[in-house]
């Protein structure tokens, strides 16, 4: 029994819901009507609009049809449905609008002469009212079309449910079972949600048709894993017909829409429970560490006097206390300095003259630079400042010059939480950035006298275009890279190059995740980066979280930006949030990437860029570089 099936180009089942916006018979008969809700079903989002169709004399006996002594309810409905129908004809006009505005069109039939005549339409599948999943003949019809078929469940009792899905599975016919409660609107205590799961153990795909007031239950239903949704909307619930009460406003209905896509992205794969990026980062800020009690020698035995547990979280784990108890410490330590997972091994990873067809390097501080100097000589110095490195003196750090070529990452956040934005619209904002960004290219320009074979240093910025709410809509983004031009008029960069970083869609600042704008997609790069003669540095994990999220080929997007490309970063990435992961732990096949580096690329430097690579003495880079050796 398939678990997935495609409707149009939608797969069925692929944890995303696909979304019906049922409008029924809620054009009260008006072909203008139906036409301005298809175009709001379209600014919904909505992935299919709905529309029913039914012979009057294929439904009801002649008696109720003369109004010869049937129920007032069933006059009632017969009055609406005559009054409120649309032609053959406008039911096919509606059929070739939606192909216009690249919407499905689908549509119920209540009988077999109006099955007969959707076909003629090349409908893609077929929605099946509550009122006929009892109807064999009609179902034995359409299961002969060969098209899919979404079954709703209201006014059946769970056996009538199991006889239908059994003959339809015996018949071969791909289906969709939705759990519905055929009252207009339904009370909440009626709906029983839950039976979803009872519903899913009769057919795996289970979908939900919602006829309540609101929409926190379609929402839950969601959650519940519905791969079908469908609700009602109208454009005014005053207007007379028995769907318009139990409908959704467009408002409603975009924002339930909202909401399911949001549910389903916070659902994620469930599986063994990982460490976000922004939860890194609180725990290195937040957690704690087992940390050294006094000073310790190579040598030592741990006991318990010797371990405490202190934040922040940047140690070995707590959790490791044991672990540590016993061993013996095969290095020198002063007094709070971390226990690393080093320290429960006998192997100590040290660094070496690494051998490279290309300048390379690693990233320091100005405080940890003399201790990575004397160590190992690197072709290239990257130096990541902070909003406070800017304000420190440099000759208390560089006493001499040295043989080696440099480059500065700008600090992404300045003084009094302000975020590095060239490119946004907020004059103001901007100009803060433009004074601090100055101050960056100032520094630069000093440090030369210390790294005097670096003739025009390179400066890597996350330039900006940032949104803390949402991705800027497309047409607006050519003016985010306009005003970063503007910004680089205003900006003094004699002596120095500013390379932008290639940006993911999500990037991590102080204060939480926000939405990167530019410098994100290739075709705007390479655009950008040839109207302002720009060179770039190509992130490798963050183009890898670019391409996870727009389903893009990583190894084009590197062949692509590779002529453009200056400088490197190397670290490995996974899905949407996994940056700057140890080479080998992600996503990325290093030596693919390595030959289009080469062909592309083959004088830029690199450095690795590993999340706390820096800890224990650089242990994450020494790593990085012996598994990157031979491959870039």
């Amino acid at each position: 029994m398939k678990d997935t099936i495609k409707i149009g180009d939608h797969i069925i089942g692929s944890g995303r819901a696909f979304v019906i916006a049922e409008i029924g018979n809620n054009h009260n008969g008006s072909f203008d009507r139906a036409i301005q809700m298809i175009d709001q079903a379209v600014e919904m989002q909505a992935d299919c609009v709905k529309f029913q169709m039914r012979h009057l004399d294929q439904l009801y006996r002649k008696k109720s049809i003369k109004k010869s002594g049937e129920d007032l309810g069933t006059e009632y409905v017969l009055d609406l449905l005559r009054k409120f129908e649309l032609t053959v004809g406008e039911q096919e006009k509606l059929s070739d609008y939606c192909k216009e505005k690249g919407i499905l069109y689908l549509c119920t039939p209540w009988d077999i002469k109006s099955a007969k005549i959707l076909e003629t339409f090349n409908v893609p599948a077929y929605k099946v009212a509550s009122a006929d999943l009892t109807n064999i003949p009609l179902l034995e019809f359409l299961v002969k079309t060969k098209k899919p078929l979404i079954l709703s469940t209201g006014m059946s009792t769970s056996e009538e449910v199991v006889y239908t899905a059994d003959i339809l599975s015996q018949k071969g016919a791909e289906f969709v079972l939705l759990h519905c409660n055929s009252t207009y609107p339904a009370p909440l205590h009626d709906i029983n949600l839950n039976w979803m799961h009872e519903l899913r153990k009769i057919h795996p795909l289970v979908g939900y048709s919602g006829h309540e007031r609101g929409t926190n239950v379609t929402l839950a239903a969601s959650t519940l894993g519905a791969c079908i949704i469908e609700r009602h909307f109208t454009l005014d619930r005053n207007m007379e017909g028995p769907d318009h009460a139990a409908s959704l406003t467009s408002n409603e209905f975009q924002l339930m829409i909202s909401g399911i896509r949001e549910i389903e992205e916070s659902k994620g794969s469930g599986g063994i429970r990982e460490l976000s990026q922004g939860e890194m980062i609180n725990r290195e800020n937040l957690g704690k560490s087992l940390v050294a009690s006094r000073n310790l020698k190579k040598g030592d035995i741990l006991n318990e006097n010797d371990i405490k547990v202190l934040s922040p979280g940047q140690g070995l784990s707590p959790q490791k206390y044991n672990d540590l108890l016993g061993r013996t410490l095969n290095h020198n330590m002063d007094e709070e300095d971390f226990f690393y997972p080093s320290d429960l091994s006998d192997h100590l990873i040290e660094p070496r003259a690494y051998k490279f067809d290309r300048p390379w390097g690693i990233p320091v501080r100005y405080h940890d630079f003399n201790e990575y100097n004397k160590k190992i000589k690197p072709d290239v110095w990257e130096f990541h400042l902070s909003y406070s490195d800017m304000e420190l003196n440099l000759s208390d750090y560089f006493k001499e010059d040295f043989e080696a070529d440099f480059v500065v990452h700008a600090p992404e956040l300045f003084s009094g939480s302000h975020l590095m934005d060239l490119a946004t619209p907020d004059k103001s904002y901007r100009e803060i950035s433009l004074r601090e960004t100055q101050k960056v290219i100032d520094i630069t320009r000093k440090l030369k006298k210390y790294f005097p074979q670096t003739k025009r240093p390179m400066i890597v910025a996350n330039i900006g275009g940032f949104t803390m709410d949402s991705i800027l809509p497309e047409k607006i983004i050519p003016s985010y890279y306009q005003q970063f031009s503007e910004s680089l008029k205003e900006l003094d960069l004699e002596g120095v190059e500013l390379i932008p970083q290639t940006m993911a869609p999500f990037p991590w600042h102080f204060g939480g995740q926000r939405y990167q704008n530019i410098f994100v997609r290739i075709e705007e790069i390479i655009e950008w980066a040839e109207k302002l003669k720009l060179r770039m540095c190509f992130d490798v994990s963050h183009t890898q979280l670019t391409c996870n999220h727009y389903k893009l080929d990583f190894y084009d997007f590197a062949e692509k930006i590779a002529p453009y490309t200056a400088h490197l970063h190397l670290g490995d990435a996974k899905g949407l949030n996994g940056e700057g992961l140890q080479v080998g732990e992600g996503e990325i096949n290093f030596d693919r990437l390595g030959s289009i580096l080469k062909e592309g690329c083959p004088s830029a430097s690199f450095i690795p860029e590993i999340w706390q690579g820096h800890k224990n003495g650089g242990e994450g880079f020494w790593i990085a570089m012996e598994k990157l050796e031979g491959k870039i």
